[in-house]
């Protein structure tokens, strides 16, 4: 091999390796969302979450150990072996039938989640101190894996079932993921080369985790934990949100999906420079402040509300000699009342409306209110007495291309979150890359575990699809970190 490329060609087939790995790792996503709205899989939204998370969860857990091995052993047979494991278990997703089958696949071939700690470890070793960021950066693009797979598979499974007629075709969706993975590890054999720390032989295994007593190293976790954790929660999650919120069909919502995870595993690139030139620490407070703002922003949902509005009172006693829909007259003294336009009396609810795609592009709430009579001529009415009802429609569109265009601009944020995170590392922990960023690795992905099984609760719970977003706007701080035991200390 050419070692002057050695380092780049390593470099581009950790990457490609780890697209590969993410691609699988969040095939749930979207397989999970065919099966249940093809009624093959029959689960609440409760145990949806728990399915979507049970690959999270291998692959998260497994971080740490694969990142101590990727340093004793380097990261090329490690590598290797992680993605030949999480092709055997995707094979064996084809099998599956119950939903304890499904969660047991999921376990088996999350293991590719840990792919990451691998490939942050063995890109290390190729690269200077200063180049790191970039470097990881570019690695982490990988993460786009989670969109080739929302993009892609909907169209997939329509082709594997005929257009759903055929619906056990989608067994050849798992085969297909595990065969791109036996030819990824291919090219990953043939064209790198191993290479370990310098320091790795040296070390003991309680050497190599004394690391993980530095606080610093858990307050990093924590960071992670939202900005990738919360990415691949959502990677998935996005697809059965648009099925169920908008009414699209699994291909259009994996397309729309697509357009939160794709940009957000791309620009991490950019996430390493920007970390490179103004500080990990300072990129870190702007993702996570821009993250709160815009979840904020998409909290509310979609609504159409009937409430009791300002009424028309009698302000002197008397009797009705005339009602008609614009006006009460008692005795002599007319009372004025507001119409109700024809929207709102006839298929003013959202059901009527129907789909948000093609009623129009509505940004703000609307608000319509009107008075209808309660009396009758001839009644004889007190003073204060109530003449005419108020009601007050409030409707709120949430409207799709906003609300995408809201999580497309997040997907971005948290991409530049995920390399600012991992940005830190090489730092403080040059020799100790693979168990830092193992432990890291962990507990964000430890997030992209628990998200959906909490997004699931918060829905069964209260019934709104949007409760997820509130969950993730609170923005974690350094007082944050501090009431978790996690002083924060200067990057």
């Amino acid at each position: 091999m050419n070692e002057k490329s050695l380092p780049n060609r390593v470099l581009v087939m950790n990457t490609l390796a780890f697209t590969v790995c993410f691609a699988v790792w969040t095939m749930y996503g979207v397989l999970a969302a065919f099966l249940t709205d093809a009624h093959l899989l029959q689960v609440d939204k409760a145990q949806l979450g728990w399915l979507l998370g049970a690959p999270i969860l291998t692959g998260s857990i497994l971080r740490l150990p694969v990142g101590v091995m990727a340093d004793k052993y380097g990261g090329k047979p490690v590598f290797i072996g992680v993605m030949l494991f999480s092709a055997l278990g995707v094979a064996l997703t084809s099998l599956a039938n119950t939903f304890a089958q499904f969660i047991a696949c999921g376990l088996l071939f999350g293991v590719a989640g840990a792919g990451f700690a691998v490939g942050i470890a063995y890109t290390s070793v190729y690269f200077p101190k200063d180049k790191q960021g970039t470097v990881l950066g570019i690695f982490g693009v990988g993460n786009a894996g989670s969109a080739i797979t929302t993009l892609l598979a909907p169209t997939v499974l329509k082709n594997l079932t005929n257009n759903g007629e055929n619906l056990e075709g989608w067994r050849q969706l798992p085969l297909l993921y595990a065969a791109a993975l036996v030819v990824m590890t291919v090219f990953f054999a043939l064209l790198t080369k191993n290479r370990k720390p310098a320091e790795a032989e040296l070390k003991t295994l309680a050497d190599k985790l004394k690391p993980l007593r530095d606080v610093r190293v858990w307050r990093f976790g924590v960071y992670y934990f939202l900005v990738f954790g919360a990415f691949v929660a959502l990677a998935q999650w996005l697809v059965p949100y648009y099925l169920n919120v908008y009414g699209m069909s699994l291909a259009t919502a994996g397309l729309m999906a697509s357009i939160f995870s794709l940009p957000s595993g791309l620009i991490r690139a950019l996430g390493g420079w920007a970390s490179d030139k103004f500080g990990a620490r300072t990129t870190m407070y702007w993702v996570l402040s821009g993250c709160a703002l815009l979840f904020a922003l998409i909290v509310a949902p979609r609504m159409d509300i009937m409430s009791p509005g300002q009424g028309v009172l009698a302000d002197r006693a008397g009797t009705v000699v005339s009602v008609a829909p614009g006006e009460i007259k008692v005795d002599d003294h007319p009372y004025k009342l507001i119409v109700a336009n024809a929207e709102a009396t006839e298929g003013g609810t959202m059901s009527a409306r129907g789909s948000s795609l093609n009623e129009g592009n509505l940004i703000l709430p609307t608000q319509s209110s009107w008075q209808e009579p309660i009396v009758k001529v001839g009644q004889k009415v007190k003073k204060k007495e109530l003449l005419a009802r108020g009601t007050t429609h409030v409707y709120f569109q949430a409207n799709v291309w906003v609300f995408t265009g809201i999580v497309f601009l997040a997907g971005i944020v948290m991409g530049i979150g995920k390399a600012a995170v991992y940005r830190h590392i090489p730092d403080y922990f040059p020799n100790d890359v693979g168990v830092v960023g193992g432990l890291v690795g962990v507990i964000g992905g430890l997030g992209g575990f628990f998200c959906p099984i909490l997004f699931g609760y918060l829905l069964k719970l209260t019934g709104l699809w949007t409760s997820c977003w509130l969950f993730l706007a609170k923005r974690p701080t350094d007082n944050t970190c501090q009431h978790l035991g996690l002083a924060t200390q200067h990057s």
